[in-house]
């Protein structure tokens, strides 16, 4: 669940629009991951349907933010009853990341797709917890590592390894990462991104 501390004014800005110029260059998100009927778990004011223009075989996008309820729990969601999941920088605000995966796979069909961001504990914490960018974070996220400095670091790999699941890709976005001081918050910026993108589908 979010803690009543989230404001949006910390957060990272509009990550969705900086991730649908990328993706337009990957003809997966438009034909296979973004297609049917979806959720944006945790949409804010950069929902993924603002673009839906982009991504042709999406038929509708439903927003789910703080004000719908619970981001870990998703109230009154029926299982398997979406084509494709979105998620961008919302897993890092949840007690329990590993139990949110759980819920957002239960509401995926089987054969749909899950598109999660979360910030790499590298390029956005720099070394430093708790967050000096955004105070309600809970935990960090790296792609794989058999320690981090963070107390609270989850490996990505260990948290998509399941059997109902395929992995499709997972990406550290740090192109746009520039050498800028130490403690600026990148994601500030109009292009860094300064996160790992993964995407998984659900096989049963």
């Amino acid at each position: 669940m979010y803690s009543k501390s989230l404001v949006r004014c910390n957060s990272p800005v509009n990550e969705t629009s900086k991730a649908v110029i990328r993706r337009m260059h990957d003809p997966a998100f438009a034909l296979t991951y973004f297609a049917g009927d979806g959720i944006d778990i945790g949409s804010g004011h950069d929902a993924l349907g603002n673009y839906c223009e982009f991504f042709p075989r999406m038929i509708s996008c439903r927003d789910w933010d703080v004000i719908h309820g619970d981001a870990q729990g998703l109230p009154g969601v029926a299982n398997n009853s979406f084509d494709f999941v979105h998620s961008s920088h919302c897993l890092e605000h949840l007690l329990d990341p590993w139990r949110a995966l759980d819920r957002w796979l239960e509401v995926l069909k089987p054969g749909g797709h899950l598109v999660c961001i979360v910030p790499d504990e590298d390029l956005y914490e720099q070394g430093v917890w708790p967050s000096q960018f955004n105070s309600d974070h809970k935990c960090t996220f790296t792609i794989y590592k058999s320690a981090s400095w963070s107390p609270v670091s989850v490996n990505i790999v260990d948290l998509l390894s399941r059997d109902t699941i395929s992995i499709q890709s997972i990406t550290l976005l740090h192109v746009t990462t520039r050498g800028l001081a130490q403690g600026f918050d990148q994601t500030q910026t109009a292009i860094g991104e300064c996160a790992i993108e993964f995407v998984v589908r659900k096989e049963k």
